[in-house]
């Protein structure tokens, strides 16, 4: 027996973690992700970026949430494991989405293992494989590629590398959300490789830094849905941005409560007029994750891969 509720709520109790094994700089990834920085100390990263990643996640385990871990494996090298949301997202309808990924050691952290695993506790009714994109040089990088408003069936999206145009239209059509793409740079003009970075969407609030959508059409398109579909827009600068403040997420607790979840320097970085907007909706916890943000280019949001599954009762 299931629990079948199939409602689209924005967040879920349920999340996946992976334990990195091989954390590191990602040459394959650095060409396209400004937000690693080469001159980061490398000096035991493997081991701070485990203790970091335990951390956080005693914190949301903690607060209530239902955090799955999952133990990376030494072998094939995939430095960038802790960061599953780009490879996988899982839907109130059952259904999976495999995701191509653009770098070639990337694409080994997709595991059909973790699938099973979490098949022990969750409905799955069908999985969409996507990943064959790869073969042409088109990618979507999962939820660090779109950012979804769940309960509205929208899939927010800048197009950069790593975001094709063709696969966010497919998914689109086989997840029926409606396509909410544009164009966003940063203060340098380089496109900016994830729309996760500049934007969070909660039950009602969104997040985003606004200076980064260059174009006005798409800025007052975005800011209109963002308002008809009841969001508080909190809007953030090219600098909260790149201490990741756009990096965050909604979770939920085993008791229905919303956290917020963010890093340390996310949260340094608000003031305290963001702060206090961000409270009205959810609790904010955050943990200090430098090590892997500075080597990875990823934050809080990126090492979480919600589980909206039905849970088998």
């Amino acid at each position: 027996m299931t629990n079948d509720t199939m409602t689209n709520n924005q967040s879920t109790s349920h999340i996946l973690m992976i334990r990195p094994v091989n954390f590191g700089f990602n040459e394959e990834t650095a060409a396209s992700n400004a937000f690693q920085n080469r001159n980061a100390d490398k000096n035991g990263v493997k081991e701070k970026a485990r203790q970091e990643f335990d951390t956080m996640a005693a914190i949301l385990f903690e607060n209530g949430v239902d955090v799955t871990v999952i133990e990376d494996t030494p072998e094939p090298y995939t430095p960038d494991s802790i960061f599953p949301n780009n490879w996988v997202s899982f839907h109130a309808d059952g259904g999976i989405f495999l995701y191509p990924m653009q770098a070639e050691n990337r694409r080994l952290e997709r595991r059909e293992d973790i699938i099973a695993q979490l098949e022990d506790r969750f409905e799955v009714k069908h999985i969409i494989d996507l990943s064959r994109f790869e073969l042409e040089n088109k990618f979507l990088e999962g939820t660090g590629s779109m950012v979804l408003d769940r309960e509205n069936k929208i899939a927010y999206a800048c197009i950069s590398p790593r975001t094709d145009r063709e696969v966010l239209a497919l998914f689109c059509k086989q997840a029926d959300y409606k396509e909410v793409s544009f164009h966003a740079y940063d203060e340098y003009h380089q496109a900016i490789y994830h729309t996760n970075v500049l934007m969070c969407i909660g039950s009602r609030f969104a997040v985003v830094c606004l200076e980064g959508i260059t174009g006005e059409d798409e800025k007052n398109a975005i800011t209109t849905i963002l308002k008809l579909t009841h969001k508080e827009i909190i809007g953030i600068s090219f600098e909260q941005m790149n201490q990741f403040a756009g990096n965050m997420l909604e979770v939920r607790n085993g008791e229905g409560d919303i956290l917020i979840v963010m890093s340390k320097n996310a949260y340094n970085s608000l003031n305290q007029g963001q702060k206090t907007t961000l409270e009205k909706y959810g609790k904010l916890i955050w943990a200090d994750i430098n090590t892997i943000e500075n080597n990875g280019g990823g934050s809080a949001r990126c090492m979480i891969a919600e589980v909206h599954l039905p849970v088998i009762t």
